[in-house]
């Protein structure tokens, strides 16, 4: 992985591009994104074929990836913040430039399927990505979820979040994760997940707790649980099954995991559900597992462009 990088700071009046990596997104719940981040501060640009379907893809994987590359290229972008997950995103891997996206610096936002675009770009790039907000959501973003992602874009330290302890302990190391289910299918490629020292975060959808259980045995299986700091869980949001009511996706998670013996906290606010906050990947971090806390050591954006230009090295 190349040394590690933080994408520049943002400020009121800064443009973020839409990209659409993955799955085709709702013009109506579109426009009703990008109207709140509008009223955040922040201006909004994206391109006329972003509404693009090709089956359930948000166009053809030609189309998405010259979509990103016209936002990481253009000189009026500031950041990036992705339109929906779902499926797509991974497809598109090889086909870019990591040292584009490197030298561009741009804040990158999403979740979900954009953990695989996270990954890569943390790996591959080498630069600190953002697990948030998409756009296309059923609900307006809560003001704690709004405060969170410009926060965490204008190059603030996060707010701690709180969740339940459930192994004790402190660990320090830098922060990787997402979708449980996208970092077990990064094994085996160029953006395999990298967890040695780190503290691992995840969350999941929709996953029967059978389904969990083989997800991190995957992990396990692959070394991936080996030498972490500790373990911090989001929101398991509709993990169950109608046809086995126990054990429940909790007791799933906390029955592997707390064989470990390293800090270990559920609960925390990020994920398919209310709230979901942002935290940046690539960065240090504390999980106390006592207190069911973690607590971020550092910011995810560096200096903003301005003062970069100007030499400033504050």
């Amino acid at each position: 992985m190349p040394r590690l990088r933080k994408p520049h700071a943002l400020q009121p009046g800064d443009v973020l591009g839409v990209v659409a990596p993955a799955f085709a997104a709702d013009a109506g719940l579109l426009r009703a994104g990008c109207a709140g981040i509008e009223a955040a501060g922040f201006g909004i640009r994206r391109r006329k074929d972003v509404l693009a379907r090709k089956g359930y893809l948000a166009g053809d994987d030609a189309r998405r990836v010259a979509e990103f590359e016209a936002q990481i290229a253009s000189p009026e972008i500031a950041g990036l913040i992705c339109a929906r997950g779902g499926y797509g995103s991974q497809r598109l891997l090889p086909s870019l430039d990591p040292e584009a996206v490197r030298q561009a610096r741009k804040p990158l936002v999403g979740f979900s399927d954009i953990t695989s675009l996270l990954l890569w770009q943390l790996r591959c790039a080498g630069l600190v990505g953002f697990h948030g907000p998409v756009l296309e959501r059923q609900q307006p973003l809560t003001r704690a979820e709004r405060h969170s992602l410009l926060a965490a874009l204008s190059g603030e330290l996060p707010a701690p979040f709180r969740g339940k302890g459930r192994v004790r302990g402190v660990g320090r190391g830098r922060l990787v994760g997402g979708s449980l289910t996208l970092l077990a299918a990064s094994l085996g490629t160029p953006w395999e997940v990298q967890t040695q020292g780190a503290i691992l975060l995840f969350e999941e959808v929709a996953e029967k707790p059978y389904a969990l259980d083989r997800l991190l045995v995957q992990l396990q299986s692959a070394g991936k649980l080996d030498g972490l700091a500790g373990i911090g869980v989001g929101h398991l949001e509709g993990c169950v099954d109608p046809k086995r009511s126990r054990p429940s996706a909790d007791a799933v998670v906390v029955g592997i995991l707390s064989q470990l013996g390293i800090p270990l906290v559920t609960g925390l606010p990020f994920g398919h559900r209310r709230p979901n906050l942002t935290w940046p990947l690539g960065v240090r971090a504390e999980i106390d597992g006592t207190r069911g806390e973690l607590r971020f050591l550092e910011p995810g954006a560096g200096r903003r462009r301005a003062q970069e230009m100007r030499g400033d090295h504050r």
